[in-house]
């Protein structure tokens, strides 16, 4: 049986990075290529019109973005999956806020398109079936820099998250990866039952915090299930014993 291939928009403002893409398509089975659009209007109404299952979308492009075609196809009645592909790694955030398949990091290659495109004919699997739930208001999964490409790592596999300048650490089993993002950005996107922030720097899985201590001067520590401890700070006291007293 032959696999239903993808109609596929590729939108890059960057003629050699469209040009680029239409080879790495034009090897690929699962690939149908239904055309090009050089910015973001322009790919809006090509998708209006010929209706693709997938769109390759480069970010930063002039006028409407790549973020802004994806928020505006998910107020539209045909969705069709999204790949982000772009040099630039600090929108990933923002790519999982707009319900992106995968975020690929230019330069793009074969075997990395195709494992993007494995994950897109899923989404379209998934599309096809009984509706999709609506998307939680909490963000569920991460796109973050390792090596020279971007992984998917799921929210509820964080076990804490330290400040570091405009860097945020996320730490998962005994690795850390870093992102670009604020963490009062990341506190107002993370599950409040899953996680609390303890200081003006760290945000940690609730279900790691053993037990809270007091050192007898007025100062409040997290004991962790790693052993760490956590100073709590003063702004975040009352709250934290509060919550960690109702759950």
């Amino acid at each position: 049986m032959v696999a239903e291939r993808l109609r596929t928009l590729i939108v890059d403002d960057e003629p050699l990075a469209v040009e680029r893409m239409q080879i790495l398509c034009a090897g690929l089975d699962q690939v149908d290529l239904v055309g090009t659009a050089v910015d973001g209007d322009a790919a809006l109404r090509l998708i209006d019109v010929l209706k693709p299952d997938l769109v390759l979308l480069d970010i930063a492009m002039p006028h409407c973005d790549g973020i802004s075609v994806a928020q505006s196809l998910a107020r539209a009645l045909h969705r069709p999956a999204v790949i982000f592909c772009t040099a630039f790694d600090q929108h990933a955030v923002a790519a999982f806020e707009v319900a992106a398949v995968d975020y690929v990091l230019k330069p793009v290659s074969a075997e990395r398109l195709a494992r993007a495109l494995a994950r897109a004919a899923e989404a379209k699997g998934l599309r096809s079936g009984d509706p999709a739930p609506p998307p939680s208001r909490w963000i569920e999964d991460f796109w973050v820099p390792h090596r020279s490409e971007m992984i998917r790592i799921s929210a509820d596999d964080i076990e804490r998250i330290d400040a570091e300048r405009d860097y945020m650490r996320l730490s998962i089993g005994g690795r850390s990866y870093l992102i670009h993002q604020t963490i009062s950005e990341l506190e107002r996107r993370l599950n409040p039952e899953r996680f609390i922030r303890l200081h003006r720097s760290v945000i940690v899985r609730r279900d790691r915090i053993v037990k809270l201590r007091h050192d007898g001067l007025g100062v409040w520590y997290a004991e962790l299930i790693d052993d760490a401890q956590v100073r709590i700070g003063r702004t975040y006291q009352a709250a934290v014993k509060a919550i960690l007293a109702g759950r």
